[in-house]
This record gives C-alpha cells, structure tokens and sequence, in this order.
C-alpha cells in the first residue's frame, strides 16, 4: 500500500533538505575564505538563516564565506524565498501520480492561496516576476556601485546581484559587516532595494492578481485590497513613528540631513517587517524604536510571498474582527465582502501560535543567557519574523542559545505554511453540535 505523505509534511521535508544540503556545502573548504572549511554549528546556522531567509548571521558574510561560500549562500535563500513552491509541487507528483488534487494542494501550501486557482499561471508569475526584478535591480545597483564608489567591474557586479537577489527575497544577507550603513545617504542604492523588498515581500497572490487586474481595483481580491491597505498603512505608520522618535538621537539619524532623514526612516520602515537590512546600528536605537520594531518584525509581510511574520492579512482580518464585535456587527466585512468564519479562526490560531511560540522562545533565551530582556525579545521575534535584525548579540549567544535562534527562524518560515494547510486539509464537518453556552469574556 502506498503511503502518501501530507502535503505539509512535504514542504517541511523540503525545507530541512535543504537546510542540511547547505550545511554540508558550507563546511567544505572551499565555501570558507580561511580554506579550512567552517565549524558544523556556523555552517548549521548560515543554512537555516539563508533557507529560511532569516538574515541573521554569527560570521561576517563578506569576509568569513569564500566567493563559492557567498554564492552557495545567495542560492540558498534564492530557493527559500521563492523556489519552495515548484519543488512542493514537483515532489507532490513523484508521490501520488495521479492526484492532481494533492499536486495543487502541496503548491498551494507554500503560496497561501487556498483556492484552486491556476497553480501553472502563479508558477509563471512568480518565475518571471522574481529573475526579471532581480536582474532589473542588480543592473540598477552595478551602474550605481561601478559609476558611485569606483568598484572593480567584478565587484560590483557581484556586490549588485547579491543585494538585489538578498533584497527581493527579503533575506536581509549583505556582504558588508556594516550590512548598508556605507550607503545611508545614497538615495539610488537604497531607493532600488526598497522596491526590491516591498514587490518581493508583498505575495504572489497579490501580484498575480495585480497582473490581471491592475486598472480594474473593484475586482481586486479581499486578500488583495486587505494585503495591499495593511502594507501601506504599516509602512506609512512606520515612516511617521521612526521619524519621531529618531530625528533627534545623535547615534542614528539625528546627524543626518532633513532628506537623509526623511529617506533612513522610510527604509527602516520598509526592512524592518522582514528585509533584515540596516543602515543604522540598531544597538543604539531608542527603546521606542525597538518597541515599533517588535510589533513591525512579528507581523511580516504579504503571505506567498519572501517575507517572514505572522502576514498582513493575518492581522488585518483579525483588526476587522475586533471592529466588527465593538460594532456589534454579527459578519466581519470589508470592501464590500464578507470575511468568512474559518478565515477568522485561522487568523486567531496562527497570532495565538505565533505570541506563544515568540514568549517561549524568550523565556528559553532568557534561561541560557546574560543578556537584557529588551534584547532577547528583539532577538526572539527577528528571528521569529525572519526579519534578519539583530542588536548585536547574535554571534554573542553559546550555541544553546544559537540553535534556540535557528529552531525560531525553521517554525517561523515552516511553521505558518503547514499550520496554515493543516487548518484547510484538516477540516471536517462533525455529525453531530453540542448545545451552545456561553462563557464570561472580560
């Protein structure tokens, strides 16, 4: 009898495969600039970062990978952020051949999109968006590094690729120590990874529908319009709270021009929720900042898409949730629709999940750890988010504390995808109800 794996099974299996087929890359020698090859826990955690696209990192990715060790990394986080999908898929038919129900539902679990849409149409967008937006913003960054800064041809060519590949896919790897701190007043290097990781971060759901209807917003999708107003909401909110609690502090923006200013917060807006690129040092932020940063980091961006956190539709859904209870509505709509019941459910489960999943990940780096809360959290929820932000102390933490990190950033890429499958393959229609009551809330 055949066994026929369950499609979140699947993409699990696929994420620590290539979890461990990096890890075995980058402890070769030839991946280390030294030549001897890296220890098991920094290539481990290297791995689970790139695959994960989680940024964070315990060794300078410029100075301690070799060209080969970069570019394995650049491919590992290439696939983490998008190539995921069509692997599902493709292993979805080796194990049941004739299921073409499962197929779909295996891409299905990486994309998000849980109707049966044309899993070969978003398979095209997603292919074609990705390579030529890398392509268009790495030729930006060359002209830009090679014209700007006077780069060697080759270094610049590559610095470009890498940052524009790093960018789209929300992955938050430089090859800088100081990750884009050199490029703080340089509108033309930072303008073109903005755009890299809000399109990259934004969904597939969302473009693929921006494809077919971008003059026509009236038939835009609930999962569209709901995506697209929590993302500009987020990144405006962010803009405006930066620039109030940063314009004076000396250490990050306060000795910037006013247009410096103006652009250093709207980056620091959009790569907070999940980029992982900083052009200031985060150690030094106000304790304000960090608190925007808890909340920016653990929702994310747009689901199916390279971004990490709990998603903007997620939060949205329950945000009109709350709403329509304070009104006293009895459905949650929105534009004119109606959001259904186990949308809300699973909008409730995953938040629930996620805020446990980050206070138990607290309290165990807490436990093994000297550093201070404030600290841990941030940490803790970057990694959750897969924000790739750090305050310092991730190369800092024993190697306890390291693997706490990587087991947040594997739940926290893995875990809302098969959660989230789980919640629609899972569900059955009881034969029976029990009578209704009703508890004291509040």
């Amino acid at each position: 009898m055949t066994t026929i794996l369950h499609p979140a099974r699947v993409v699990v299996l696929l994420f620590a495969g290539a979890i461990l087929a990096g890890t075995l890359l980058l402890m070769l020698p030839l991946a280390s600039a030294s030549g001897q090859g890296a220890p098991l826990m920094v290539a481990f955690f290297t791995a689970v970062s790139a695959v994960c696209v989680g940024g964070l990192a315990v060794v300078d990715t410029g100075t301690y990978w070799s060209g080969f060790g970069q570019a394995s990394i650049m491919v590992l986080f290439q696939l983490g952020g998008f190539g995921m999908m069509t692997a599902a898929t493709l292993l979805g038919l080796m194990v049941n051949r004739s299921s073409r129900l499962r197929t779909r539902l295996i891409a299905q679990t990486e994309t998000r999109s849980l109707g049966m849409g044309d899993i070969a149409s978003v398979a095209r967008v997603v292919l074609t968006v990705s390579v030529l937006l890398q392509l268009v913003i790495a030729g930006i960054l060359f002209v830009r590094l090679r014209a700007g800064y006077d780069l060697a041809w080759g270094e610049a060519a590559w610095s470009a690729l890498f940052h524009a590949v790093s960018a789209f896919n929300n992955a938050g790897f430089s090859l800088h120590a100081d990750s884009l701190t050199r490029y703080a007043s340089d509108t033309l290097v930072l303008l073109p990874i903005m755009i890299a990781i809000v399109v990259g971060g934004i969904g597939f759901p969302v473009l693929h529908d921006l494809r077919h209807r971008l003059r026509d917003p009236r038939h835009w999708s609930l999962h569209t319009k709901l995506t697209l107003t929590g993302t500009l909401f987020l990144l405006v909110g962010g803009f405006v709270t930066v620039l109030l609690f940063e314009w004076n502090n000396a250490a990050t923006l306060g000795a910037l021009s006013t247009p410096d200013k103006l652009m250093n917060s709207m980056f620091i807006s959009v790569a907070s929720r999940t980029a992982g690129f900083n052009t200031v040092d985060y150690s030094v932020l106000t304790p304000e900042t960090w608190a925007l940063h808890y909340l920016l980091m653990f929702i994310g961006g747009g689901s199916a898409g390279t971004a990490g956190g709990v998603k903007v539709a997620t939060v949205m859904i329950l945000v009109l949730l709350v709403v329509a209870e304070a009104r006293g509505q009895s459905d949650t709509e929105a534009f004119g629709r109606r959001v259904g019941m186990a949308a809300q459910r699973q909008a409730v489960t995953v938040l629930v999940l996620g805020s446990v999943i980050v206070a138990l990940g607290t309290v165990a780096l807490l436990r093994i750890s000297h550093f201070p809360t404030d600290q841990i959290i941030f940490e803790v929820i970057a990694a959750f988010g897969s924000a790739g932000l750090s305050t310092g102390i991730t190369a800092q933490l024993p190697a306890s504390g390291q693997l706490v990190l990587a087991l947040l950033m594997f739940i926290g890429r893995v875990g809302t995808i098969t959660l989230a499958t789980s919640l629609v393959l899972g569900k059955r229609r009881m034969p029976y109800r029990y009578p209704e009551d009703h508890p004291i809330v509040g």
